[in-house]
């Protein structure tokens, strides 16, 4: 599996210890929404970018994070991750 640093050296972002560890479950957690079956690259990026953004945006809860990164994934994911959740 991928790590969300490999993204976020790539995408130029900086971001102090906490936040980074926040990204890190929310991009763990997300993969693992996508039952982690050896997606293809191009996968990972998009999960990772898109957290990437909504914490560039100001968003620090990891679950809302998470859904960010899956949102490209359509909304069959979505409820699945809503059930998940509660």
């Amino acid at each position: 599996m991928a790590s969300i640093l490999t993204f976020i050296g790539k995408a130029g972002g900086v971001f102090d210890d906490q936040v980074t560890k926040i990204m890190g479950e929310a991009f763990d957690r997300a993969c693992k929404e996508l039952h982690d079956k050896g997606q293809p690259q191009i996968d990972y990026e998009v999960i990772a970018k898109r957290i990437i953004e909504a914490v560039k945006n100001g968003e620090r809860d990891p679950i809302r994070l998470r859904n960010a990164g899956l949102a490209a994934f359509g909304p069959t994911t979505t409820k699945r991750r809503s059930a998940s959740d509660s």
